[in-house]
């Protein structure tokens, strides 16, 4: 039999998982906040609502994992089989919980409704676990322990699974004593993953402690760096000093941030601290951009607003493009770009104001302005316009993704005073 080691599993439950229908954002969070306590995860699995194959996956996984925690299939409906497969995985029968029964009345009794009788089977679980409490919603969470691994199952809504997680969980999961994780990031633009790879050589060899590694994203690639082990505090924060100034002399004319953070996050922030206001006016993203800043709380501050001008007559009527530009050079060119930048900027009250205009695909492109071909403006009060023009690669989502990246990256860089970086997928300065 495998030796047990001290670390987790995350498992996530149902079709539209498995399938691709929904994205698994559990997976992610819980991750991220079991490294956050020192603990290893060391597998996400995927599981469909069937039962002998949870049951398989709980089992082969409690051979090598000392904990796993699981999310969803808590529901009342046929296909919320996760009280089952834990009852079968330990061989126990499903026996009903008073208190939890109590809870699950006293919720649809708080929201002036009757509690339907299919939500009874919720109060169920195998006759050695023991129940977690569920303020947010109807299902209990679960724990249960089969030949010394504890497993821990939550509710699969994000606003029910998190707050059990914070409020109980963390209690019931503790790192090893002494043992420590910590971890850095540093944010880059500017270089592709092999470039950024071939700058840290050695730092990146499997073998080290602190570990690096990189994550590419759009434009965007994360240095992660990851401390494993024991030592006193000051012994790893001396580890990780040295392997932070070894990064920064190799990659940090292209790290725009360290830290967690989007790009549209750090462009936010460098504003902010310089006192500027932006503004933006989009083609071929068609809103992309002003989405991606005011999805971020407190945006408005900063972010004055933008203009979706995608048809020619919107640039000319709405930001001042000459329609003699745009018959002459195209829509998709410098001197677009650069006239709805600052054309923009000139009816705002904006500091900066960035302009995007391409051919996102999968049509339109021609010889000399293939699908990918993307100009980006730049306009600044100080500072003047700025219009470089792009080649995306892959398909529309895609281009569009990479242009707002590459927008946001020319702002970052111009806040910066490093104007002069030449960005990922740039075709022409």
């Amino acid at each position: 039999m495998a030796v047990k080691s001290e670390s987790v599993a995350v498992v996530s439950i149902g079709d539209e998982l498995a399938i691709g229908q929904s994205l698994d954002t559990n997976s992610k969070w819980l991750s991220e906040k079991l490294t956050e306590r020192g603990l290893t995860v060391v597998e996400h699995v995927t599981v469909p609502d069937d039962l002998e194959r949870l049951v398989a996956t709980l089992r082969r996984l409690a051979r090598t994992c000392s904990k796993i925690v699981v999310t969803g299939g808590l529901g009342p409906t046929e296909d919320d089989l996760t009280r089952e497969a834990v009852g079968m995985l330990l061989g126990e029968r499903l026996v009903e919980d008073p208190e939890s029964l109590e809870a699950i009345r006293a919720w649809f009794a708080a929201a002036k409704r009757t509690m339907p009788e299919r939500n009874r089977v919720q109060a169920l679980r195998p006759e050695s676990g023991v129940h977690l409490s569920n303020p947010n919603g109807t299902a209990p969470g679960l724990r249960v322990l089969f030949e010394g691994t504890t497993i821990l199952c939550l509710p699969g809504p994000p606003g029910e699974m998190r707050p059990m997680f914070e409020r109980v969980v963390e209690t019931e999961i503790q790192p090893p004593e002494g043992r420590k994780i910590r971890t850095m990031v540093f944010q880059t633009i500017g270089a592709g993953e092999s470039d950024v790879a071939g700058r840290l050589g050695v730092l990146m060899s499997r073998g080290r402690n602190p570990l690096v590694g990189t994550t590419a994203s759009a434009g965007i690639v994360s240095v992660r760096v990851r401390y494993e082990g024991g030592g006193t505090e000051d012994e790893v924060a001396r580890l990780l000093d040295q392997t932070s100034a070894a990064l920064r002399d190799a990659v940090g004319d292209l790290v725009f941030a360290e830290g967690g953070g989007s790009l549209a996050e750090v462009a936010l922030e460098k504003l902010r601290r310089v006192g500027g206001r932006l503004a933006t006016v989009e083609s071929c993203t068609g809103g992309m951009l002003g989405q991606s800043l005011t999805a971020i709380a407190g945006s408005s501050d900063v972010y004055v607003g933008g203009w979706v001008t995608y048809s020619n007559e919107m640039k000319s009527r709405l930001v001042g493009v000459d329609r003699g530009v745009i018959e002459r050079c195209g829509a998709v060119s410098r001197e677009v770009a650069c006239e709805m930048a600052s054309g923009g900027l000139s009816r705002s009250d904006a500091d900066h104001c960035l302009a995007i205009t391409g051919v996102a695909g999968p049509g339109g492109g021609t010889a000399e302005k293939p699908v990918g071909t993307v100009w980006i403006g730049l306009a600044s009060r100080e500072g003047g316009v700025d219009c470089r023009r792009f080649q995306m690669r892959g398909e529309r989502d895609s281009v569009r993704q990479w242009s707002v990246s590459s927008a946001l990256g020319m702002l970052v860089l111009r806040l910066d005073g490093r104007s002069g970086v030449r960005l990922l997928r740039q075709a022409e300065a």
